[in-house]
């Protein structure tokens, strides 16, 4: 695993991001298939869309208050 990887979670885990998004994006980002259809939110679904192209910058977004 490269460094990426972890630097991008520990990113998000400190800025307080959805847990749902960081799952997802970590999902997306290791190509691990989706939930099942019950299971899926905006936020987990988001994040897996970053996490398939690799992108850390949206994460803004999903930071919880």
């Amino acid at each position: 695993m490269n460094n990426e990887y972890y630097e991008s979670i520990d990113k998000m885990e400190k800025a307080n991001v959805s847990r749902e998004y960081v799952v997802g994006w970590a999902s997306g980002y290791l190509h691990n298939p989706k939930r099942e259809e019950q299971r899926l939110n905006d936020a987990y679904e988001a994040g897996y869309i970053d996490g398939e192209g690799k992108n850390s910058d949206n994460f803004g977004e999903w930071v919880e208050k």
